[in-house]
Order: C-alpha cells, then structure tokens, then sequence
C-alpha cells in the first residue's frame, strides 16, 4: 500500500489521538488542524488503511470508529459516557478450553466487547493490560 499525504495525515491523527474517532470526527480534525482533505477522501484513505489492516474498524450503532490499533485487542465502553477503551486481556486456557468443547471450534484469537460505568470519582486515560 502506497503511503499517500492524505493517508499519513489520517494515520497521523489517529496515532495522535489514541482514541476511536468516526469519519466525521477526523475530517473536521484534520480541517481544525489546517490539512485541507475532503470528506470523500477521508472515507476512501479510512477504508484501505482498513482493509490493508493497518487501523481498526468498530461497526457500532451509532456508525463506524476508527483506532489506531490493528493488533488483536479487546474494548470495554463506558454506558454513561460512550468512551471506548482499548483492553488487553488473556482469558484463562481453562475457560477458552471449556468453550472449544461447548462449540467444536478451535479458537486462535478473540476479542472482547465489554460494557460498563466506572464508580463515580475515578477515571483513567490508561489502556488495562489484565494479561495475566
């Protein structure tokens, strides 16, 4: 894949970011920010840095983010706020064992999507890493 201007913008701001952002979202960043890139040419770049795998998707209800991960990694997303958080966790081999037989699959990656709120009070700008 051929590493454009309009391409490493976006990368750019989604590495800056750290935080899964829609189209809209980057366009209007990237404009703020004084980079002129239309709103098509968001959509296309978002897109092939997709299906190159080199940024994730989410499809969520509200319409699709991107982050600037593309290894395997869990999320946990806040019920009050609709932040979303990238996780790293391991699940125990016991409970990955346990579902292989349940479904007669052999699982060689998973990713989790976890709802929740935080205690009020406490907040965090960390992704968790829980591998164990």
């Amino acid at each position: 894949m051929r590493l454009s201007r309009q391409r490493r913008m976006v990368l750019d701001l989604l590495w800056a970011e750290k935080s899964h952002l829609s189209a809209r979202d980057i366009f209007e960043k990237l404009n703020d920010l004084g980079r002129n890139i239309g709103h098509t040419s968001v959509y296309q770049n978002l897109e092939a840095l997709q299906s190159a795998g080199v940024i994730e998707c989410l499809d969520r209800a509200s319409g699709r983010l991107y982050g600037y991960r593309s290894d395997p990694h869990s999320h946990i997303t806040c019920l009050d706020s609709g932040a979303i958080e990238d996780l790293d966790v391991a699940l125990p081999a016991e409970l990955l064992e346990q579902i292989e037989r349940c479904t007669g699959y052999h699982i060689e990656s998973y990713t989790l999507n976890l709802t929740g709120r935080r205690p009020s009070g406490s907040s965090s700008d960390q992704p968790v890493d829980l591998r164990g």
